[in-house]
């Protein structure tokens, strides 16, 4: 009992004469604290001017208020003597952190590359792409995966580590676009006409003077039963729809045309021909019911 009563003795002399440690460690805890939130404020006011994603935004002024409350809790052991028991801390951290950073290696490189992404000047939500075989505008950039919006309105999912180590074609970075047609016509049509034709046709729809670009025109090939073509002109447009509209637009204006001159655009025809002496005979046959077959 009485190493007991001496025990519990000399914890209270320690402590009082803790008591101004523990005082400056609490004030320490206490600034840290109030620290960290405003840490978490301003970066995420700092970081939001540049990052469109509030995922990452989250992610980066969590960190930073996280990084704060760490160092406020380091100089608080330090304030109280806690060496000893702050590198058994850091020890077991940094032998979990290497476990739990192998088990998650999958989700940590995505997270990784989302933040990466965010910071990408030449990639942002709304931008129309093409990657790993699919095509659509950017919905969505979160920590772990991208996601973007096709033609038919379905959403494509892929990690983000896929995006960053994979090329991509960006349309929106550009104000831009050039559209090319392949046509052919017949050989007995006008060439020197059909090009006249096919450019004047091309500058009525599409403003080609407003672009500063001038309509392109190329006879490629001479083919089986058409002289081919190849038109390219230039669109003021940010996304892959736009340019398919506007194709879209040209073969039917260009259709017009050419049907309004009698100039024709041939295409592939079968004929079937049988000698007199040949003939196809059918034989029906009834079964026992009655029916056909």
């Amino acid at each position: 009992m009485n190493k007991v009563v001496s025990k519990l003795q000399d914890w209270k002399d320690i402590f009082i004469q803790n008591i101004p440690n523990i005082a400056i460690a609490l004030v320490v805890l206490f600034i840290a604290y109030f620290a960290s939130r405003a840490m978490n404020s301003i970066v995420n006011k700092t970081i939001g001017r540049k990052i469109s994603q509030k995922s990452v935004r989250d992610l980066v002024s969590r960190v930073a208020s996280a990084i704060t409350i760490l160092v406020g809790l380091y100089l608080a052991m330090t304030v109280l003597k806690f060496d000893d028991t702050l590198k058994t801390i850091v020890s077991a951290a940094g032998v979990s952190g290497i476990v739990v950073g192998l088990a998650l290696q999958g989700t940590l490189s995505n997270t990784i590359s989302g933040v990466v992404l965010s910071f990408r000047k030449n990639l942002n939500i709304g931008n129309w792409i093409e990657t790993n075989g699919f095509s659509g505008e950017v919905i969505d950039i979160n920590l772990n995966y991208f996601v973007i919006k096709e033609f038919d309105n379905n959403m494509v999912v892929i990690p983000n580590k896929t995006i960053l180590e994979s090329p991509f074609k960006n349309y929106s970075l550009t104000t831009k676009m050039r559209i090319a047609i392949e046509c052919g016509v017949e050989y007995g049509a006008d060439l020197e006409m059909v090009e006249k034709l096919t450019i004047e046709t091309i500058r009525n729809n599409f403003n080609q003077d407003d672009i500063g670009k001038k309509v392109e025109f190329y006879y490629t090939e001479f083919a089986d039963s058409s002289i081919n073509f190849l038109c390219r002109f230039w669109v003021d447009s940010e996304n892959a729809l736009e340019k398919l509209k506007a194709k879209s637009k040209a073969i039917i204006e260009i259709k017009k045309a050419f049907d309004k001159e009698n100039i024709n655009i041939p295409f592939p025809m079968r004929t079937l021909e049988f000698s007199d002496n040949q003939r196809l005979n059918i034989k029906e046959v009834t079964n026992s019911e009655g029916s056909v077959n």
